[in-house]
């Protein structure tokens, strides 16, 4: 039998006023306690829903639905955001899905509004989309790194609170996940990538750099966790030292999304049956 969360995912890891992410345990597994064995088989079971619902999303859109969702993925170096694209992702069929990573921008898109590479990214209706990094760098990295001045990127979180308001009004469901990995895990995974030359591709000398903000970027995370989870398009925390946990979570965060669209199967635009005797007219 398959076991079920204790609280759904979208309460368990639902950023509220409050939230301190400072508390958060990185190794926890809020809302799951059934272990490792059980959380693969639930994870199996909502791909095969997942996959269903998302059918009726992709048709939707075939026939001129606008409906759509997109699952926004932020996190430090290592956090699993890639394996979360593989095994939630992978469940369904890719050509509903809409993949995007978002790395440092290109001279054309320096020259635009930092949201303009965003607006292009957007999943069509039907689709799921999802975003590796996001607009949020422009409030996590930037700030970090001081690339432009605080007086451009300080306005900047309730720009991003209203383009996804206007996101949401045009149709589409925002699942914000912050995969929160500790320092700790983080270092095993980077010297994982250091000792498996199956895995040198992965290494950037850049993150170990990056490890000595860590402080920085905890204070840049909290920030934008405070200023950017609103009703209409709330962060998740999800923790993330436990990939298998993460896994389960952020996909029941997606399916939740999908199957709230409450999609029908779009009805036929023909005539069914003169249709159906028309092919059955035919000698062969």
């Amino acid at each position: 039998m398959t076991k079920s969360w204790s609280m759904p995912p979208g309460k368990a890891q639902r950023v509220r006023p409050g939230f301190d992410l400072a508390a958060v345990d990185a190794s926890s597994t809020p809302g799951w306690e059934h272990g490792r064995s059980s959380a693969e088989s639930k994870l199996e079971a909502d791909g095969n829903r997942l996959s269903e619902v998302q059918e009726r999303l992709y048709a939707h859109g075939r026939t001129g639905g606008s409906r759509a969702v997109l699952l926004v993925l932020q996190g430090m170096d290592t956090a699993g955001k890639g394996g979360i694209v593989r095994h939630v992702l992978g469940m369904v069929d890719p050509q509903g899905v809409q993949l995007h990573s978002f790395g440092v921008p290109t001279e054309r898109e320096r020259s635009q509004h930092y949201l303009q590479r965003i607006r292009e990214a957007l999943p069509a209706g039907g689709r799921i989309g999802v975003f590796d990094r996001s607009h949020y760098e422009d409030v996590l990295v930037v700030r970090v790194n001081e690339l432009v001045p605080r007086e451009v990127w300080e306005p900047r979180y309730d720009e991003i609170n209203a383009f996804e308001r206007e996101v949401v009004d045009s149709g589409t469901v925002i699942v914000k996940v912050m995969l929160h990995i500790s320092q700790q895990e983080q270092k095993a995974r980077l010297r994982e990538r250091l000792e498996r030359p199956d895995k040198y591709w992965k290494f950037n000398p850049k993150d170990v750099d990056e490890r000595a903000k860590w402080p920085a970027y905890q204070e840049a995370y909290q920030a934008v966790l405070d200023r950017t989870s609103t009703e209409h398009a709330p962060w998740h925390v999800v923790p993330a030292d436990s990939k298998w946990y993460a896994r389960l979570a952020v996909g029941a965060l997606v399916l939740a999304a999908v199957e709230s669209l409450d999609l029908d199967w779009p009805p036929a635009d023909f005539d069914v049956e003169a249709e159906t005797a028309r092919l059955d007219a035919q000698p062969f």
